[in-house]
């Protein structure tokens, strides 16, 4: 269930609050559709909803997994060659049930909330660098997270709409 972050409070609070309630916005735009639903394209774009919940749960993974706590990449991505295949998290969820994928995106946030909750404060740099950089900040990602969930819900609403006419927050 969506809860609206609320008015003020400690920085930690508000961007996990906000962060949280773009995540629960994706889940509330996967809701009840089937796997074609999940899989219908909204042409030109190939974008779907499964990918784009298959690729926000990558993201989590890769944010606050890989590169913020040095940690293993989930198994369910375990084996894969991003590099040859950039895009294979959009491509490759179409083929997997809506459950399947709401569960592996609920999951890698129960991680990222618990790797959040465990860091010493947002200064806290990544133990691993970008791709083009250096080390960011627990605060870096988590406005990044924002960001990048956001941008992918307001994709979803689309999408959503087109599918079943369905619209709303």
């Amino acid at each position: 269930m969506r809860t609206d972050p609320p008015d003020s409070g400690p920085e930690l609070v508000l961007l996990t609050a906000f962060l949280d309630y773009q995540r629960e916005t994706m889940l509330q735009k996967t809701g009840g559709l089937t796997r074609a639903q999940l899989a219908q394209q909204l042409p030109p774009s190939p974008l779907t909803l499964a990918g784009l919940l298959n690729h926000l749960a990558k993201v989590e993974d890769v944010w606050f997994r890989v590169r913020f706590a040095g940690l293993p990449e989930a198994g369910w991505r375990a084996g894969v060659d991003a590099a040859a295949d950039p895009d294979w998290d959009f491509h490759t969820a179409t083929a997997l049930e809506p459950e399947v994928l709401r569960d592996r995106y609920r999951t890698a946030c129960a991680a990222s909330r618990e790797i959040t909750g465990q860091a010493q404060d947002l200064d806290q740099l990544s133990a691993l660098p970008r791709r083009d950089g250096g080390p960011v900040s627990l605060r870096w990602i988590l406005i990044h997270m924002i960001e990048e969930t956001a941008r992918h819900a307001g994709h979803a609403d689309l999408l959503r709409e087109a599918i079943d006419g369905a619209v709303g927050e």
